[in-house]
């Protein structure tokens, strides 16, 4: 049995799906999706994609029928290599020019590209970095290769978050704050601060966020992303502390930042702060404390990002905000509502599964109809 087959067999199984479930999840007939469990036929890359979303598979599914993903990923290495042999250099311009330009590409593709999937191409460009770093340089270039390695290792650490990979995470974020003190890049070193706080927040250690994101916000220059971004954070554990006077001032604070900085070249560049992302924030941090103004924050904040039409994993994001808003709202049948279309998106990342968990435990709790099909949904998908 080929990859692709094996691993669909062991996701619906894990599941708990039967072929016929899965098949009027996807909209394709049970008949194909056995041929293509038992590897009679081939499968595409849409209906890969389709079934990576109905199992929450976190692009497993697209990956193993793209053995050709890795060989991309070398690709992308060795047209740098070529590039810096041809110049005849250890570590060129030309060379750093095209890491530099590697990062941008990677830290975009990363609003748009599930976890497993962005993590591989990651991982290859930081062991391209690893093996220049004894090469011959100057001292520029060789500050300009740290922060390039700065930068790969957050975003690998930011990986490891998202798909609850602890350890990794924590090892990656100590080598992007080492990168960034021997480069001397304080935006990295707050960066980092600013990503921890987070991946604690979502582990429940509140007070240490809040920590975290205010010393963030000491070490960032205040002109860059990194400050604005710790900011929004403070607000977050300030509300999951429980205190909606300091999340409302800490909001109101990120608010006047956002509204002074220019709109981004590329607002999807993860480390750009865009000054649109101020109302998901808002959103998600409202929702969390509590506050009657997050419901109609978090229907502003989806309808926008629907008529974009780019940001399926913030649309999910919203949708979960919406759905705490409303059973603040007394509105419990409507939160098992849009709880159960962020989950069927498929794009809800392992990190934020704690979100939907206090969503299907309030409606749940309310005693709906439609809490045994909202739980359902949530034990087949949860990852």
């Amino acid at each position: 049995m080929d990859q692709f087959a094996d691993q669909l067999r062991r996701l619906r199984t894990r599941r708990g799906l039967s072929l016929r479930e899965l098949a009027a999840a996807v909209h394709y007939g049970k008949s194909y999706l056995h041929e293509l469990e038992t590897g009679r036929k081939p499968a595409t890359e849409a209906i890969a994609r389709r079934l990576d979303e109905a199992l929450a598979a976190g692009g497993r599914l697209v990956a193993s029928l793209r053995p050709a993903a890795a060989e991309d990923v070398e690709s992308e290495v060795e047209a740098l290599e070529l590039a810096r042999r041809v110049t005849a250099s250890d570590v060129g311009p030309e060379t750093l020019d095209r890491l530099e330009r590697a990062v941008d590409a990677l830290a975009m593709a990363y609003a748009t590209t599930v976890p497993a999937e962005l993590l591989p191409r990651v991982r290859r460009h930081l062991e391209y970095v690893c093996a220049l770093v004894d090469a011959r340089k100057t001292l520029a270039q060789h500050r300009r290769l740290l922060v390039v390695g700065g930068w790969l290792s957050l975003l690998r650490a930011t990986l490891h978050v998202d798909l609850r990979q602890s350890l990794r995470a924590d090892a990656y974020l100590t080598t992007a704050a080492q990168l960034a003190e021997q480069a001397e890049h304080p935006e990295i070193a707050a960066w980092c601060l600013e990503t921890k706080a987070w991946k604690v927040l979502t582990s429940g250690d509140h007070r240490q966020a809040l920590e975290l994101s205010q010393h963030a916000q000491e070490v960032a220059p205040r002109d860059t992303s990194a400050f604005v971004q710790a900011s929004a954070q403070e607000g977050r554990a300030w509300a999951r502390l429980g205190d909606r006077a300091q999340t409302r001032r800490t909001l109101d604070r990120v608010e006047r930042l956002a509204e002074h900085r220019p709109h981004p070249e590329n607002p999807e560049h993860h480390y750009q702060y865009d000054p649109a992302k101020a109302r998901s924030y808002a959103a998600t941090t409202l929702a969390w404390a509590g506050d009657p103004a997050a419901e109609a924050v978090a229907r502003e904040v989806i309808t926008d990002l629907e008529e974009e039409g780019t940001r399926p994993r913030r649309i999910a994001s919203a949708r979960l905000d919406l759905g705490l808003a409303l059973l603040a709202a007394d509105k419990p049948d409507e939160a098992a509502a849009v709880t159960s279309q962020a989950i069927g998106s498929g794009r809800i990342v392992p990190s934020n599964w704690w979100r939907v968990s206090e969503v299907v435990a309030g409606v749940r709790l309310a005693g709906v109809s439609e809490a045994c099909d909202l739980l359902e949904q949530y034990e087949a998908f949860r990852p």
